[in-house]
């Protein structure tokens, strides 16, 4: 009887834990579709051609939508003058790449030029390659 008290606790704690992760409280994101599986996210939404379903939750959700592919985040503008603002205004923003695990052990921790984000050792890097 013991046993079972336990691994009802453990599972009530591990659910506890998993929702407080998955909750996106306190996230300013932009609207996204409901149903995101998982492990694969937004992805069972994509069919061919990409720019027709695009365009088609872009109509439904507006010019700006979060959608998950697997586990990262990706933002997806429509609208040109968000895009303007995307890449004018903001583009030291969007301009780094993402951090995986391959880039800091095989990658000597992001120091070369594929996986350093943008500065001035990514710059450095860029002119001693086009040398």
């Amino acid at each position: 009887m013991e046993v079972v008290w336990q691994y009802t606790a453990l599972s009530i704690f591990l659910i506890f834990i998993t929702l407080k992760f998955l909750s996106k409280k306190g996230r300013n994101l932009p609207p996204s579709p409901f149903p995101a599986l998982p492990i694969i996210g937004h992805l069972h939404l994509l069919k061919p051609p990409l720019y027709r379903t695009f365009y088609n939750l872009s109509q439904k959700y507006g010019p700006i939508i979060s959608l998950q592919f697997g586990n990262r985040l990706v933002v997806v503008v429509s609208s040109p003058s968000a895009v303007e603002e995307c890449f004018t205004k903001n583009d030291v923003v969007f301009a780094n790449r993402p951090r995986f695990l391959v880039g800091k052990y095989l990658g000597y921790n992001y120091t070369n030029m594929i996986g350093s984000p943008y500065g001035d050792h990514w710059r450095n890097l860029r002119r001693l390659g086009s040398v």
